[in-house]
């Protein structure tokens, strides 16, 4: 099972919901403790393949040795996993809830492997923007552009404590980042996620929540692999992910939490990535 001392009121807090039937599934299967890689494939849709056709497959980091992390999984598929760890945990749940866009990053990753940032230092914009979403990102999503104008200016009071009710099921949120994740697990007031904003068509609450992870899996995958949208760390905004409505777990989301300046911040220029995309594809049946 899942370590006793994470109660199930933990995994109720609004923003587990697009992880609490995996997180259940795998309190039912592991025997103690954080579970293994084997527990984690069997979470795995079929269709959880890289971008050069292998099938996704978490294998223990000590059978492995010494690789290179993302190479190596577009090459054969098998994703470096440190059993009874958290990071490596979450990371693999978002593999099952959101494979297409794993897959589309670790292909960019792989096309920009031999980039390098000014003056030959570092990884290059690109890699940067892509482990930045990887690690720390979230979509947020809306068929209602105001609202994700509201977020790219960073007027907080107007988003967030003027509007509770968007984040109801006008604005949706989908977590990617497994970082993110690992850091639910003790939530403080100025966390801050990295979100790539999309302004949808058609209406988000009007879709069930395995046809709408479908959706946004396969529609930003396609924007991510034509190499238009994580192209520097700037494109993505940064997003208080403690002013949503109801995700504060210590205290009231009053006037006075939102005048917070050292968490609820001015816009500097950052956040120039939203984009378009209409909702066609389904899930298999």
């Amino acid at each position: 099972m899942l370590p006793k001392q994470l109660s199930s009121a933990i995994w109720s807090a609004p923003y587990w919901s697009g992880y609490r039937s995996q997180l259940h599934q795998l309190a039912l299967q592991s025997d103690s403790g954080l579970p293994s890689p084997g527990p984690l494939n069997a979470l795995l849709p079929k269709r959880a393949r890289t971008t050069s056709g292998h099938p996704i497959q978490f294998v223990d980091s000590t059978t492995l040795g010494p690789v290179d992390y993302e190479d190596h999984i577009f090459k054969t598929g098998q994703v470096s996993t440190r059993g009874c760890n958290w990071h490596d945990l979450f990371n693999a749940l978002v593999w099952a809830r959101y494979p297409a866009i794993k897959a589309a990053v670790n292909a960019q990753h792989q096309s920009h492997l031999g980039d390098r940032g000014p003056g030959g230092r570092g990884r290059g914009r690109v890699r940067d923007a892509l482990t930045l979403f990887d690690e720390s990102g979230v979509i947020v999503a809306s068929s209602n552009p105001e609202w994700l104008q509201l977020l790219r200016r960073h007027q907080w009071p107007e988003l967030f404590q003027n509007n509770p009710a968007a984040w109801a099921g006008e604005i949706r949120v989908f977590i990617v980042g497994h970082a993110i994740l690992e850091k639910l697990l003790a939530p403080y007031k100025s966390m801050t996620a990295h979100a790539l904003l999309v302004a949808l068509e058609g209406d988000p609450e009007q879709q069930p929540h395995d046809r709408e992870d479908f959706e946004i899996d396969t529609l930003v995958a396609e924007q991510i692999s034509q190499g238009q949208r994580l192209t520097a760390p700037r494109v993505l905004s940064p997003l208080p992910l403690m002013g949503i409505p109801g995700w504060w777990p210590h205290g009231a989301q009053d006037g006075a939490f939102y005048r917070d300046q050292q968490v609820f911040r001015g816009a500097s220029g950052t956040g120039k990535g939203l984009f378009q995309i209409t909702p066609q594809h389904r899930p298999p049946r």
